[in-house]
């Protein structure tokens, strides 16, 4: 649809409009609703070969697709568009004198649908409504406070068409924007959709599966945290593309917003999108009683192979509540999770490949999760993602046209950035987490590639109250002969012994998992000049078997004075169970 006053952006000539669209050679009026329907499902140069059909086939391992699109119009609107646009969020004093924004497009749009197709609205799985122009999100902010230093800085071109009202108006998270991008409409679930929108697949998640945003209001305090910032298509994820957020206004929308972030572990187990047996599914009392447990979690855009898992959930079971977090003030501590009670805990693995190929990392996500949205009772994230850096980022969003920094909010979704956690002791990040209140210790051990390339990480859970009925047990070896500089190569064994455990104790039978223990290694050097790097400070082995652990070792001067590296190992499921082997160098 498009309106009498504002034509399709992609029938301009290139570059033509005020905000500088669009990108590409213009289209003819008639061709638009096919250019759109190919635009968001066909593959092509225009699209980068990115469709909504491929998010979602990537998603759901081949289950859901979008098969097809139909394209209808175009159909001329009855009203302006700032007649719909100026109808939200408190703007409708900002309509021309004379005029009213007195309605929603839906109505309008689909009467001109059915009076030119018939009433087939019916046969089809989800109607797409493509306006002209742009969502309100994609541009309040870029058309704004980014371009214009204050809102009497608005010129005539950017503000009211009635020179008697001011040339700003109010918008959704801020007190102005210009006129101009403030009477676009807000994208929303029904699916309503001007030509910048990348989200399209974001509001399929809401009207195909009845699920909520999990974003938050970064802009203004009391600041609370994202929920998931931007590994989660359902929080700002829904952003991501090239050049990031604050290109989310180019038509075609083939830039930010034009790759959003895969679906979240919890979202995947709900829509039924993963294989029988492909999540190891623990309970928190169930580890007290078992011991802890181990397993290879692989890069959640692709599906696991033998041996592999899709993610790892620990629910929260025992008495009510069973997140033992004590609630906290957003107002007084903007980074905590409020007194939101969340049920179970979910792991998985982030990879910059596929629909995840503009996420800001490769790692393993820690995340807490509710099973029931709190819809309607303020700010309460389904899933909230646990930051491995909850520490201030520090990075500039952009700067206002005098050059003034503005830095992003301690409530900014990209806070979330380094948030994944890391194997190694010189990954920039952590490799463990320990939720004290509710008695659990998550551990990063190690990762690997497969002759792919795919990137897949060996997880560990156990519980700070119970380590299981197995014997635990570990011994280490040195080198035999002194070895010159280079690489001490110590021998890990696990020395302790399996034992039968209740398979009823975790939601599901979960013995392949629990034939490891955990070892804490820690380093220490004697003889002058001689220092040693242990590149990773755990180690996962199973009962009965060697793992070789190597710490390299060098010399600060010159000569052969000699050294002594020695390398101990601690049971974390026994601290009492500990070995120790030095290694000679010179």
């Amino acid at each position: 649809m498009d309106f009498p006053d504002q034509p399709f952006v992609v029938t301009l000539p290139k570059h033509s409009d005020l905000f500088g669209n669009p990108q590409i050679d213009p289209i003819a009026r008639e061709k638009v609703p096919q250019f759109y329907a190919d635009f968001y499902n066909t593959p092509s140069a225009v699209n980068h070969s990115q469709t909504i059909n491929g998010y979602w086939m990537e998603q759901s391992r081949g289950q859901i697709g979008i098969g097809k699109i139909d394209a209808f119009g175009p159909y001329r609107m009855p009203k302006n568009l700032f007649q719909y646009g100026l109808n939200e969020y408190g703007q409708k004093s900002a309509v021309p004198s004379g005029l009213e924004a007195d309605g929603r497009m839906e109505p309008d749009a689909d009467a001109l649908w059915s009076a030119a197709a018939g009433n087939i609205k019916a046969k089809y799985d989800i109607v797409i409504r493509i306006y002209a122009g742009y969502d309100e999100t994609s541009v309040w902010q870029e058309f704004g406070e980014m371009k214009f230093q204050t809102k009497e800085d608005i010129p005539a071109e950017w503000g009211n068409p009635d020179t008697t009202k001011p040339r700003w108006v109010v918008t959704r998270y801020v007190p102005w924007t210009s006129w101009k991008a403030g009477q676009m409409q807000w994208g929303l679930s029904s699916v309503r959709q001007g030509e910048s929108s990348g989200t399209i697949t974001h509001e399929i998640v809401h009207f195909a599966f009845r699920v909520g945003d999990n974003n938050n209001n970064p802009y203004e305090p009391p600041y609370p945290r994202a929920g998931s910032g931007p590994w989660d298509i359902m929080d700002r994820g829904s952003f991501n593309g090239p050049g990031g957020p604050h290109r989310r206004w180019v038509v075609p929308a083939a830039e930010g917003a034009s790759m959003p972030a895969g679906l979240m572990l919890r979202s995947k187990i709900r829509f039924g999108f993963l294989r029988d047996g492909t999540v190891l599914k623990l309970s928190r009392n169930g580890l007290g009683k078992t011991g802890l447990a181990v397993g290879k979690v692989v890069a959640r855009a692709v599906d696991p192979g033998p041996g592999e898992l899709a993610g790892i959930t620990v629910k929260l079971d025992g008495d009510p509540p069973g997140d033992k977090t004590p609630p906290q003030d957003y107002a007084r501590n903007p980074v905590s999770a409020g007194d939101t009670l969340y049920n179970f805990y979910s792991v998985e693995v982030v990879e910059r490949i596929g629909y995840d190929s503009f996420t800001p990392d490769n790692g393993v996500l820690l995340s807490k999760n509710l099973d029931e949205e709190m819809r309607g009772r303020g700010f309460h994230p389904f899933t909230w993602v646990i930051d491995a850096h909850p520490e201030d980022i520090h990075m500039i969003d952009f700067k206002r046209p005098n050059g003034e920094p503005v830095m992003r909010t301690v409530a900014d979704y990209r806070q979330l950035n380094d948030a994944l956690f890391h194997a190694g002791t010189n990954s920039g990040s952590q490799s463990e987490w320990e939720d004290a209140p509710n008695r659990l210790h998550f551990y990063v051990v190690d990762l690997q590639r497969d002759s792919r390339g795919i990137l897949s990480y060996t997880v560990g859970v156990r519980s700070l109250d119970g380590s299981g009925p197995q014997r635990r047990g570990v011994t280490m070896t040195a080198p035999s002969a002194p070895v010159r500089g280079g690489v001490c190569g110590f021998t890990l064994k696990n020395t302790g012994a399996a034992a039968a455990t209740d398979v009823a104790a975790h939601p599901q039978d979960a013995s392949a998992f629990l034939t490891h223990d955990i070892y804490r290694l820690s380093v220490a050097v004697s003889g002058q000049g001689w220092s040693a790097d242990l590149p990773n400070a755990l180690a996962a082995v199973k009962f009965g078997d060697s793992q070789p652990v190597s710490v390299r070792a060098s010399h600060a001067g010159s000569g052969a004075a000699p050294g002594r590296v020695t390398l101990k190992a601690v049971s974390e499921s026994d601290p009492n169970q500990s070995a120790t082997a030095t290694c000679l160098v010179q």
